[in-house]
């Protein structure tokens, strides 16, 4: 435990002034040269250094994109305004265009200092901050940021005047609005400005409408001075969403602006509904820069029952089972010891929730420092993967009564567990956890995809109710005496059923091989075997007395190793194949792939998987090969794509996350102009049908 706190520090400590992603460097400036006191001057601002070729959007986007959202938690009496946008440039994107910043752009906010505020005795105003920006290239990625600074309440604060000082520079100045028009005149607006100062007449001017959705922002204007007025002719959106009366806008030269209103003169034409089906190139442009980060639609307290019924639903899930199997051996060991009992089923679950919330602040403090894992994380190494399947076996040939452990061990070793119970009863929890946590059970899946979003703590919570769930049977069983009275008596039933749950062991090895399998290819999985094979060999022949003994026992392991090794390539192929003409319905998922065939008018399902997944093995084995739901698909001209999460890959994380989720499995259907439906975990022929048959 001791050595999780600093993973929990980090995880906790995960807001910062700075966050850095592969695109941009965002940081959270101050700005209060005279202190912070009602009545002075103070603001803070967001500070976005953008990758070469990257960009954010202004408060207009232009034809797609968002603009950055700002979210504050501010002391009583702090109060934060809105972004004092700079004057942003005009992207094209081909026959579009876009309104944005690239390079470094500060967007400043300024605070309101009320009567009601208090200056902390700490001296140090504390400002939170949650950012959402969506950052595009050819690609669009949208990030976040939760920011943390503390500004100095009883004194000044201009180490940043430069950057403020800049920003304010760029902000556009406020024009007399006085005889400023917009006049509609057929398919276009006649705009006449006034009062722009005498140095730009005769310059060409940029042109931003702070109203989005009204005019055409990628289409070809006119523009001229007459006498002090400028005047320019700009075609209307055929899509035109918006009939505003008065309409804000910048006008800009060299990177400085002047805001107006135009008062809009005429009727607006009746506004057209988009076509039905858009150019198949921009309906890709529109999506690939359009793209926002699914927000979990559940609140906090859906997510704990969810984490709650997920963890009690993962004591049914197949990956669990062996552990359950010595669950079984423990309690019925110790039937009559009810302290015991009662004891152990406490050391148990505080294994499973510390190893839940271990996990869990692991995963955390490395997506701070900006990692893309979900959970399950774990067994996308390889080298994780095989150290399980060794323990596995260990445990196993100890099931199977191959050897005792006190065999090996010093005999004040031998007798920690009898004397250890509680320690034993805590390892045995986290045993748990290492092969559950792969497994994504029903109402799992929303829960975890909002608790990473979450801050710190209220993530660590939910994952904590989750080991909380699935160690609740437990924990009743042990606690509750009408239950305990359910168990069986000891006797000599115990060592038949003990030697039986080797078999469930072994089986989870043959799992994990066939996991490194698929992580490394066929040469992988073989040398996993082998060294396997080598391990049993190594603990047989400990226990063999004699040489004559040793030298049989090695015999029959080195031949039952090289059927294992050609068991091992039969295994894989098998375990990979898929019913005659189902594996090649299936195409690789890759960015982008989703919108070039939505494009192509092909309705989309994605199965984002894993080897080390259960559920998702289940899932393919079963509904995903019956043959009405490939009829289905095929019927309704669906594109399947499988997305194999079962190594690190961080653009399948990102989708995860755009969809709320961070684990596997999960099932989505993609239709143009719709929004995406996610299926649930453990997914049912009737279900599939319904959704993929389903046109409206």
């Amino acid at each position: 435990m001791v050595a999780l706190l600093p993973l929990l520090a980090a995880a906790q400590g995960g807001a910062k002034s700075v966050v850095t992603t592969d695109r941009v460097r965002a940081e959270l400036l101050a700005h209060a040269p005279d202190g912070i006191a009602p009545g002075r001057q103070v603001w803070l601002g967001l500070q976005l250094a953008h990758k070469p070729e990257w960009h954010t959007y202004w408060k207009n986007s232009g034809d797609s994109g968002l603009p950055t959202q700002l979210t504050w938690t501010l002391p009583r009496g702090v109060e934060a305004g809105e972004i004092a946008w700079p004057v942003p440039r005009k992207i094209p994107i081909g026959a579009l265009a876009n309104y944005g910043y690239e390079g470094t752009v500060l967007l400043p906010v300024p605070l309101t200092i009320t009567p009601e505020f208090k200056a902390p005795l700490a001296g140090d105003l504390e400002v939170r901050l949650k950012a959402n920006w969506l950052v595009c290239k050819k690609e669009c990625i949208p990030e976040e940021g939760d920011f943390v600074l503390k500004v100095p309440a009883r004194s000044t604060t201009a180490l940043n005047a430069a950057q403020f000082q800049q920003a304010f520079d760029a902000q556009p100045r406020p024009l007399d609005g006085g005889g400023s028009t917009a006049r509609i005149e057929g398919s276009a607006l006649a705009i006449t400005v006034q009062g722009l100062p005498a140095t730009l007449r005769g310059k060409p001017l940029e042109f931003f409408p702070e109203t989005g959705e009204v005019v055409e922002t990628g289409a070809q204007w006119t523009q001229a001075w007459k006498g002090e007025a400028w005047t320019a002719q700009v075609p209307l959106s055929p899509q035109r969403a918006a009939s505003p009366t008065a309409m804000p806008v910048v006008l800009a030269s060299n990177g400085q602006g002047w805001r107006t209103e135009l008062k809009v003169v005429g009727a607006w034409p009746a506004a057209q509904a988009a076509p039905a089906g858009l150019p198949p190139s921009l309906e890709a442009a529109l999506r690939e820069n359009a793209r926002a980060p699914a927000t979990p639609s559940i609140g906090f307290a859906a997510a704990l029952l969810g984490a709650l019924l997920g963890g009690l639903i993962l004591n049914l899930m197949p990956c669990v089972f062996p552990i359950l199997a010595i669950k079984v051996v423990g309690f019925t060991r110790h039937a009559d010891d009810h302290r015991g009992h009662r004891i152990s089923g406490l050391a148990y679950t505080a294994g499973v929730v510390v190893s839940f919330a271990g996990l869990a602040a692991l995963m955390l403090a490395l997506r701070a420092a900006g990692e893309q894992l979900g959970w399950g994380f774990q067994l996308q190494s390889p080298a994780v993967v095989a150290v399980l399947a060794a323990l596995f076996t260990i445990i196993g040939l100890n099931l199977a009564g191959v050897f005792e452990f006190r065999s090996f061990l010093p005999s004040r070793w031998a007798t920690m567990q009898a004397k250890h119970p509680v320690a034993d009863a805590f390892l045995t929890g986290v045993l748990a956890v290492a092969v559950a946590s792969p497994c994504t059970a029903p109402f799992m899946g929303a829960s975890l995809g909002l608790a990473i979003a979450l801050p710190a703590a209220e993530a660590l919570a939910i994952f904590a109710v989750l080991g909380l769930g699935m160690a609740l049977p437990y924990l009743v069983a042990s606690w509750v005496p009408p239950v305990a009275r359910w168990l069986p008596r000891p006797g000599a039933w115990m060592e038949t059923f003990r030697r039986l749950m080797a078999f469930p062991m072994f089986g989870t090895v043959v799992w994990l091989v066939w996991v490194l399998g698929q992580q490394s290819g066929i040469d992988g999985a073989g040398a996993l075997l082998a060294l396997l094979v080598a391990l049993s060999m190594t603990v047989w022949a400990l226990t063999l007395r004699g040489r004559v003994r040793l030298a049989l026992g090695a015999l029959a392991l080195a031949s039952f190793g090289l059927l294992a090794w050609t068991a091992g390539g039969a295994i894989t192929r098998v375990a990979t194949a898929q019913p005659a003409g189902a594996q090649e319905r299936w195409q690789a998922w890759a960015p982008g792939r989703v919108d070039q065939l939505l494009a192509e008018g092909r309705p989309v399902f994605v199965d984002f998987t894993a080897a080390w997944c259960v559920t998702c093995q289940y899932n393919k084995k079963t509904t995903l090969t019956d043959r009405e739901v490939l009829a289905d698909f095929e019927s309704r001209n669906f594109a399947l794509l499988r997305a194999d999460w079962t190594r690190r890959d961080p653009a399948i994380t990102e989708a995860l996350a755009q969809l709320g989720r961070s684990g596997v499995p999960v099932y989505v259907v993609y239709r143009q102009g719709r929004p995406p439906v996610v299926l649930s975990e453990v997914i049912g022929v009737e279900e599939v049908r319904s959704v993929i048959n389903n046109e409206l």
